[in-house]
């Protein structure tokens, strides 16, 4: 029930159509019983900042920001926590004392299937991450608050790796980060303990698609790797099926999606915790899982 004082969120996006949010967060919001409701708001990227005003006149309570916003929408906000900063992207904004926060649940959203289901020695882990995009930098900052004790980022474009590589160079996430094209991917392979995905190489409509071939994914580490998709659906892709077909332990992006949709909700309520199963099952439900 919607009223005059329904408080309002939601998430930002071009396009937002196929956000899978506002279904997770109004299902966590009705369980709790609270008057808020979390709404998708195209915004184009020539809005942005007309938007950000907007929002603040009416009121907003906060929202999710994703692609193409991510990286844009850090110079419009008021304070940016360190966090953000590190990885150079915002994905959650909340309201404090007039103000607008930017902050990144993403690499809460990426670490929290690994801590809770896998009891390990990260300091021990070598980490291999495909892709060099904005997800990317969640990961790395993801292994690095892990522990792990080396991170290794391959991507095909030599520019945008030297890009990557030096806007860490300051970073204390990034003291085990190394960057290498994707030719010398078979020399790390073997000694990969997590692979992550983070391309979109796999997801619909090139379902069929995926970052490795299967002679790839046979040269991987025998000893029980950790192969982990960021995309949600299909489910599972193509990679996460040849990863199975090797004995890999594999998640996918659904895991890391509720997650950091959580991590908004706690800050958006000022709640400590919040119904995640709620939010997994109804996400579950709709894809057919």
């Amino acid at each position: 029930m919607i009223t005059g004082t329904t408080k309002l969120l939601g998430v930002i996006g071009h396009p937002v159509e196929h956000s899978l949010s506002p279904l997770m967060h109004n299902a966590a919001i009705a369980q709790i019983g609270v008057d808020y409701v979390y709404l998708p708001l195209p915004i184009a990227p020539q809005n942005l900042e007309d938007a950000i005003r907007g929002f603040a006149a009416i009121g907003i309570t906060g929202f999710s920001v994703t692609i193409p916003h991510k990286q844009a929408i850090m110079p419009l906000m008021s304070e940016i926590s360190s966090l953000a900063e590190a990885v150079g992207a915002v994905n959650t904004v909340f309201r404090q004392d007039n103000r607008w926060v930017g902050t990144n649940t993403d690499v809460e959203g990426f670490i929290a299937p690994l801590r809770s289901t896998y009891n390990r020695d990260w300091s021990q882990t070598t980490a291999v991450i495909l892709g060099n995009g904005g997800a990317a930098r969640a990961v790395v900052a993801g292994c690095s608050q892990l522990g792990c004790a080396e991170i290794h980022v391959v991507g095909r474009n030599l520019q945008k790796l030297a890009a990557f590589r030096d806007s860490w160079a300051n970073s204390p996430l990034a003291n085990n980060l190394q960057v290498h094209h994707w030719e010398l991917l078979p020399k790390l392979l073997p000694n990969a303990d997590l692979l992550v995905n983070t391309t979109p190489i796999g997801m619909y409509p090139h379902t069929q698609a995926s970052p490795l071939s299967q002679e790839e994914i046979e040269n991987l580490n025998p000893n029980s790797p950790i192969v982990y998709d960021l995309i949600y659906t299909p489910n599972p892709t193509k990679f996460l099926q040849q990863a199975q077909k090797v004995g890999a332990t594999t998640i996918d992006g659904l895991e890391m999606l509720v997650q950091q949709g959580a991590a908004a909700l706690k800050i958006w309520l000022a709640r400590d915790t919040v119904p995640v199963d709620v939010m997994r099952q109804v996400l579950r439900r709709h894809l057919g899982l």
